[in-house]
């Protein structure tokens, strides 16, 4: 059960930052699409080609096909008030 746990707590984790990233985003009215990769190891797969990181875990940061990067990237971007610059807008 201590895997469980471990996978359980990855899930929050995941979900606490995905939301912060959508409220980030949407503060600053930039639109976004979520893809759900729990639909199937293909989606998740080519999150890993995308991202060029085969053990990449949600949130990747994408615009269109051109990575952008993982959370702590994009948490980066935002401390340094570059989150346009981050999803290559500017």
């Amino acid at each position: 059960s201590g895997t469980r746990l471990a996978y359980l707590s990855a899930m929050a984790t995941v979900k606490s930052q995905q939301a912060e990233v959508m409220r980030i985003l949407e503060s600053k009215s930039i639109q976004y699409e979520l893809i759900d990769i729990s639909v199937g190891g293909e989606v998740r797969d080519e999150m890993r080609s995308k991202a060029g990181n085969p053990t990449a875990v949600p949130p990747q940061i994408f615009n269109e096909d051109q990575y952008c990067g993982n959370y702590e990237m994009f948490s980066d971007a935002v401390e340094e008030d570059k989150v346009e610059q981050f999803l290559k807008m500017a």
